[in-house]
């Protein structure tokens, strides 16, 4: 049986009767008092997140995951519905549940989704994905200072900065986990 020093982001425990979802986990010792697991989880059933501490030592009961790769087809008002391409099954996941990934969503962007029992739990997307620019004001003359950059909307709805030359209907790629301009596509 696995102890709380093994517990690492992304898996699953049980843990006061109930399947929760790790989303950070650190190993602490401090001073000359007894090493201990800090570890943000997030219950399955109620969606609530909570910090709890772990001895080193403890054992802890891991619960299986099951990973596919979804297609993100569109968005109702159910939520943000996706398809596996084997097997052409639907699955809809919630606003909740997406997140904040709901800005680097666009059709076809494929996702890993983890499942508990045909349960989705969570939603994991690629590092990185290419979006075009929809609207990019112009650079103004004499800004070529180094890395001066300029408000840019992308297809999405989201903004972020990229350089002066950046221009509308170019596709560029863009960091899923800091929203930051990665370069063009």
């Amino acid at each position: 049986m696995p102890t709380a020093n093994d517990i690492r982001k992304g898996m699953a425990i049980k843990y006061g009767g109930d399947v929760c979802l790790v989303l950070d986990s650190q190993h602490r010792t401090p001073g000359n008092l007894r090493a201990f697991v800090q570890a943000t989880i997030r219950s399955i059933r109620t969606g609530r997140s909570s910090q709890v501490r772990f001895a080193s030592t403890e054992p802890l009961e891991t619960v299986s995951l099951n990973r596919r790769k979804l297609e993100y087809s569109y968005k109702d008002g159910n939520g943000f519905t996706f398809i596996d391409p084997e097997s052409y099954e639907s699955t809809t996941l919630n606003e909740e549940m997406v997140g904040g990934g709901k800005d680097y969503l666009v059709e076809g962007a494929r996702c890993e989704v983890l499942f508990n029992e045909d349960v989705p739990v969570e939603i994991e997307l690629p590092a990185s994905v290419n979006l075009k620019v929809t609207e990019a004001p112009e650079g103004l003359r004499g800004d070529s200072a180094s890395n001066v950059q300029k408000p840019v909307t992308l297809e999405t709805g989201i903004t972020i900065n990229a350089p002066l030359f950046i221009k509308p209907g170019e596709v560029v790629k863009v960091d899923t986990r800091t929203g930051q301009y990665m370069g063009r596509a």
